[in-house]
């Protein structure tokens, strides 16, 4: 019978490959199964958290220096006032010594009036208007025609008043005759401007000379 120490070594070589192998098969079934990454998800927080590196310590300030002590108030010299000199009292008169009579005052003289200027003399009296007489046709000695009614403006009823404005000479004839007031008919109008021309006038007067003035004269033109 054979001993069982004495192994055929092709046996033992072929035990110890059939491990190796059932060992990777092992390793990745584990990796496939997740085992292996838990196990390097627990490692590794372990690593972390212990090369965190401790916070430093609080950096202390050194304590401010006392501020200076204030310097001592300055005593002022205080001067004294100088003492007031007695007033010297005159001594009373004595009974026996001669006394002053008074003197009455001064009366001033009596100062003359001053005289007062002389008034103005008033200024002269302003000249007195002249005396102005205007022109006029009412005189009897004129003898002056009476106007013109058109025989057409009678028929047609034609009638109004008419106003002349003409100029009068100083020898009291027309000099220029212009239409102030229509009477709202040419026939009249011109009726009137023509018997103004033919009249005679009475010439205006200032201060008694005569002059050309201006006269309006009315010419009244109605149907009896």
């Amino acid at each position: 019978m054979p001993s069982s120490r004495s192994v055929n070594p092709s046996r033992r070589n072929a035990v110890i490959a059939g491990g190796v192998v059932l060992l990777h098969v092992g390793g990745l079934w584990a990796l496939n199964a997740g085992l292996l990454r838990r196990a390097v998800e627990i490692v590794v927080p372990v690593e972390m958290l212990s090369q965190i590196v401790p916070p430093p310590a609080p950096k202390v300030e050194p304590p401010a220096p006392p501020p200076p002590a204030p310097a001592p108030p300055k005593v002022q010299k205080v001067q004294q006032a100088p003492r007031p000199r007695p007033i010297p009292v005159p001594a009373p008169p004595s009974p026996n010594a001669p006394v002053a009579l008074e003197q009455p005052p001064a009366v001033a003289a009596p100062v003359a009036p001053v005289p007062a200027p002389p008034a103005p003399p008033a200024p002269p009296a302003p000249p007195a208007p002249p005396r102005l007489e205007l022109p006029s046709s009412d005189a009897d000695y004129l003898n002056n025609p009476t106007p013109v009614y058109p025989p057409l403006s009678r028929r047609l009823g034609e009638q109004g008043g008419v106003v002349v404005r003409v100029l009068i000479g100083a020898d009291g004839l027309p000099q220029r005759a212009e239409l102030k007031k229509s009477s709202g008919f040419d026939r009249l109008d011109r009726s009137a401007l023509d018997y103004v021309m033919k009249c005679r006038y009475k010439p205006g007067t200032v201060n008694g000379v005569p002059q050309a003035m201006w006269k309006d004269a009315p010419v009244n033109f109605v149907l009896e």
